[in-house]
């Protein structure tokens, strides 16, 4: 049985990361982004830092080519320590 996915692929797909607002946050998640999605453009993404600036959230937008691929990606951002929460 095959599995139907309810989304096209190639299709713009935003990813948004949430962590605490520490040194290196930004820079390891762009890795582990990149490393999965290796033509996503760092100078597109979006930080948002929460009112009181504990938090950080950044969306970065991919070139979604499949479900492997995003299944790929939010595993390895899940695993990563600073990751409080995926969206």
């Amino acid at each position: 049985m095959t599995e139907e996915s309810l989304i096209e692929y190639p299709c713009d797909f935003p990813i948004k990361i949430m962590g605490k607002s520490q040194q290196g946050f930004t820079q390891s998640i762009l890795a582990i982004v990149k490393m999965h999605a290796p033509d996503f453009d760092d100078t597109t993404i979006e930080v948002r830092a929460s009112k009181s600036g504990t938090y950080l959230s950044l969306t970065c937008t991919i070139q979604a080519t499949s479900r492997t691929q995003l299944d790929s990606i939010y595993q390895a951002l899940h695993a990563h320590p600073m990751v409080t929460m995926l969206l």
